[in-house]
C-alpha cells in the first residue's frame, strides 16, 4: 500500500466512519464495494480524464458502489479545487445525460463559505488528499430514503465537530495529514 492511499483509509476509517460522518459508507467499505484509485494526475485535464475513465469503470462494474478518486498531484489550491468543480458537474451532466452519478468533494483545505479556515465543521469536507468522491445517484437515493431524519445527518455532523473542537480535530487530522 503507498502512502496517498494509507493516508485515505486511515482517514475513512477515523473520520468517515470513525466519527459516523457518513453513516452510509460503513456497509459498503466493509464490503469492498469502494473503490480507492490515486492518480498520477498532475493538471486539471488529466484529473478529468482520470474522472471520466472511473465513470466507464463505474458503468461496466456494477459491483463496485462508489469511487474515490485521489489527487496527490493536482489541485492542493482549494480555491482553484472548488473552481475545478464546473467542469467536474459539466462532465458528470454529459456522461450518460447526466443522473447517473454526482461528486462528493473533500479538500485538506476545505473551507465552507461564511466559515473561517479553522471552523471545525470544515473537517466534515476535509481529507488527506484532494479527493472526488463519485456516488451512484441511484444507491444514494435509496440510502437517504431508507435512513431515517436523513435531512438532519450535515447539522449532526457540525455538533459532533464542534464538539470535538478545532484543536482536536487539527490533531486527529494531522495523523492523516
Amino acid at each position: 500500500m503507498n502512502e496517498p492511499e494509507r493516508r485515505v483509509r486511515a482517514w475513512l476509517e477515523g473520520a468517515v466512519l470513525g466519527l459516523k460522518l457518513c453513516p452510509f459508507a460503513a456497509r459498503p467499505y466493509a464490503d469492498d464495494q469502494v473503490r480507492l484509485v490515486i492518480s498520477e494526475a498532475a493538471s486539471p485535464e488529466a484529473v478529468l480524464e482520470a474522472l471520466q475513465r472511473e465513470l466507464q469503470h463505474l458503468d461496466r462494474t456494477p459491483a463496485v458502489e462508489t469511487t474515490l478518486l485521489v489527487t496527490p498531484h493536482a489541485l492542493a489550491d482549494f480555491l482553484d479545487y472548488n473552481d475545478f468543480l464546473d467542469p467536474v458537474d459539466a462532465l458528470l451532466a454529459e456522461h450518460g445525460g447526466g443522473g447517473v452519478y454526482q461528486v462528493a468533494s473533500f479538500h485538506p483545505r476545505y473551507q465552507f463559505a461564511g466559515t473561517l479556515p479553522e471552523d471545525p465543521e470544515n473537517y466534515s469536507n476535509r481529507a488527506p488528499y484532494p479527493i472526488l468522491h463519485v456516488l451512484r445517484e441511484d444507491s444514494l437515493e435509496r440510502a437517504l430514503a431508507a435512513y431515517p431524519d436523513a435531512e438532519a445527518i450535515p447539522d449532526r455532523n457540525i455538533d459532533t465537530l464542534n464538539r470535538l473542537g478545532a484543536d482536536r480535530l487539527r490533531r486527529l487530522f494531522a495523523d492523516w495529514s
